[in-house]
This record gives C-alpha cells, sequence and structure tokens, in this order.
C-alpha cells in the first residue's frame, strides 16, 4: 500500500458533515440530536440524513425516548464508530507525514 492510497480512506467518514459529526462523539459519552446539530452548523433534516448513514454502518447507535412530552434523540459513537474513525486519522496522518516528508531535501 502507497503512503497516499486514496482507496484507504473511508468514503462514509470522509463527508464533511459526518466527519464532524463523528468528530463531536468522539469526544463524549453521547450527545442529543440538537447538540450535534449546533455544534455541526447544520440543518435537522440533513443531520438527520446523514446520521442514517452512519447507523446504516453501525458507526454510531440512536436511542429515542422521551423526557415529559418532549422527544429526545440522543447519538453515540459505537465501538466500530471509533475504530473506523481512528483508522481514518491514522491513514490520513500517514498521507500527511508522508507529504511533509517529501517535501524536505
Amino acid at each position: 500500500m502507497s503512503d497516499f492510497d486514496h482507496t484507504q480512506i473511508d468514503d462514509l467518514i470522509h463527508s464533511r458533515i459526518r466527519l464532524a459529526v463523528i468528530a463531536v462523539l468522539a469526544g463524549v459519552d453521547k450527545a442529543e440530536f440538537t447538540f450535534i446539530r449546533d455544534r455541526v452548523k447544520t440543518t435537522d433534516g440533513n443531520l438527520s440524513t446523514h446520521l442514517r448513514k452512519l447507523e446504516g454502518r453501525r458507526y454510531v447507535a440512536i436511542e429515542k425516548r422521551f423526557d415529559g412530552r418532549k422527544p429526545v434523540t440522543e447519538v453515540s459513537l459505537t465501538d466500530s464508530g471509533r475504530e473506523a474513525f481512528e483508522r481514518y486519522l491514522a491513514h490520513l496522518e500517514s498521507m500527511l507525514g508522508a507529504a511533509q516528508g517529501r517535501g524536505q531535501s
């Protein structure tokens, strides 16, 4: 495998919004939908779409409940989601390190 093998980048995570969502979730045990939406600065519909894609790959777990009469959606990063994110970061670091090393003479 080449240091610059772009095929090793997880396309599901590489989307700007999904990357931001996973980065937010990597720093917490779980987060409410509105917290993620506000941190990522996206719309409810857009966030819902991206969360469904992440849930489909089992990168996130979504729990819906009621607080009184108010619906609450909580999202957490799964173990496989955390592992995928770590692999993603490691590959980007490898690519960037190789690029910096090649620029030096």
